[in-house]
């Protein structure tokens, strides 16, 4: 049972120095990273050596494209946070649903799944979002605890969409063990994030119901025109995640396969982590193109262009604004490749076999097992955040849900979606901080709103779409 210790090992290890010495996840994994390795080197790599184990995971992890993915969409957000673009994608939704009973909560709202599925960091989100429709709903009479509330309940929507880096980091690890693809959770995910934006907006309809809340102030609204006019632009954000999926996925995919020959040709087999064979399969075109190298790549090219004015114009200046996103880079790059060198070595260490046979030795049904391991998820995200908590467990939370016959793909979408509720777990996530701090409240007051509008229900959503009553 090595492998089982190790990883119990790497989580205590991040969890202590994340948590307890508060110091930041790259220390953190950095130090798991070494946990492990310590027991590679005590002996427990299985049929190798500890050193070449050691190396491989390292190596493999620099060059997964997952890794790539995960900076490119750091440098991404770090530049759209530096032009107008989203401002204007609040002024249009704002322009449409302002006029509403209790316009600017739901504002909030879808400009909180809006901007998740796109920048994704949630205390981010929430200060984007906060900044601007916490005044309105403060003006039209929606009280500031509740205000920071719903701005807070919508910060793990950054999580509950692709293409996050705690996603990269989560798949990163599963692909490593041989348990998944990155590809595949891109679907399943997506619709997953739509369940949870879905139940945020029945959420403010009861709230603004309940509380009495009037539409905006008209001194607030933009008239559709004019917001159309001035950031129409800003809906393009959405095409570099439309095209590549239109390109691998559909009739138009299999279109493109047959003129290009590209289903012609076959894939040798795999051979999985757990000594189990894939058979050779033909290519597709999610061979051809990969989701996660080209969506980051062409969001970088579109907030080029659509945010040129706002963007450094000299190769100095563009020098300062890169080294101000090097702190982010640094952290998040360490992150997912230490969590990737880790997941390797726990591999070579026989992980996957010992534990499936601890998950058969459980004997739980699915539900229950789902139900146990959202808690568990939910539990370990206050301390941490979603990315260290991904990092920490989430491929063994996949692999437990995957042991009781739930499918690996919709098994990570429950994961990230229990992991979201990081934003809106009380005391320690940082969305609720930022939020209060715009609305002006006390954050202790937005506590128990946020377990039981947010958290609690986030759970259950993440147990219904492990166990497939809502289908993704």
């Amino acid at each position: 049972m090595t492998g089982v210790w190790a990883l119990l090992t790497f989580v205590g290890v991040i969890i202590f120095w994340n948590a307890v010495v508060k110091r930041n996840i790259g220390e953190a994994m950095i130090l798991g990273f070494a946990a492990v390795c310590g027991f590679a080197l005590a002996g427990g790599v299985e049929g190798g050596s500890a050193w070449h184990s050691i190396s491989e995971a390292v190596l493999d992890a620099m060059q997964e494209e997952v890794t790539f993915a995960g900076l490119a969409f750091v440098f991404m957000s770090y530049l759209l946070a530096r032009t107008p673009v989203l401002d204007r994608l609040i002024d249009l939704l704002n322009s449409v649903l302002g006029r509403l009973r209790g316009g600017s909560v739901y504002t909030a709202t879808v400009a909180g799944g809006v901007f998740g599925a796109i920048a994704h960091v949630g205390a981010a989100v929430t200060a984007a979002v906060g900044s601007v429709t916490v005044p309105w709903m403060k003006r039209s009479g929606v009280k500031p605890e509740l205000a920071a509330t719903v701005v807070a309940g919508g910060a793990g929507m950054g999580v509950s969409f692709p293409f996050s880096a705690t996603m990269f980091i989560l798949v990163g690890g599963l692909a490593a063990q041989g348990v998944m693809q990155p590809d595949e959770i891109v679907a399943p995910l997506a619709f997953a994030g739509l369940w949870c934006l879905g139940y945020r907006i029945v959420l403010a309809w009861f709230l603004v119901r309940r509380n009495g809340i009037e539409p905006m102030s008209p001194s607030d609204l933009l008239p559709l025109r004019q917001s159309l006019r001035t950031g129409w632009t800003s809906l393009l954000l959405f095409l570099p995640i439309l095209v590549p999926l239109l390109l691998t996925r559909g009739p138009l995919a299999e279109a493109l396969g047959t003129y290009s020959g590209v289903g012609d040709q076959v894939k040798k087999p795999v051979q999985l982590a757990d000594g189990t064979s894939l058979a050779a399969q033909p290519y597709g075109m999610p061979d051809v193109i990969s989701l996660v190298t080209w969506i980051p790549v062409l969001m970088i090219a579109l907030v080029l262009v659509l945010g040129r004015r706002h963007l450094p114009r000299t190769a100095s200046a563009w020098r300062t604004t890169i080294s101000g996103a090097a702190p982010s880079f640094g952290v998040i790059g360490v992150t997912i490749v230490a969590a990737f060198a880790a997941s390797n070595v726990l591999a070579d260490l026989g992980l996957a076999g010992q534990l499936e046979s601890v998950l058969t030795g459980l004997d739980a049904p699915a539900w229950l097992m789902a139900v146990a391991i959202g808690v568990i998820v939910v539990a370990t995200a206050v301390p941490l955040t979603a990315s260290a908590t991904m990092a920490a467990i989430g491929p063994v939370a996949v692999v437990a849900l995957a042991g009781v016959g739930i499918p690996a793909p919709v098994a990570a979408a429950a994961v990230l979606i229990f992991a979201s509720t990081e934003g809106a777990s009380p005391p320690s996530g940082a969305p609720i901080y930022v939020a209060a701090g715009i609305a002006r409240v006390d954050p202790v007051k937005t506590f128990l709103p946020l377990l039981k509008y947010y958290c609690l229900p986030i759970l259950g959503l993440g147990v219904l779409i492990a166990v497939g009553a809502l289908p993704v």
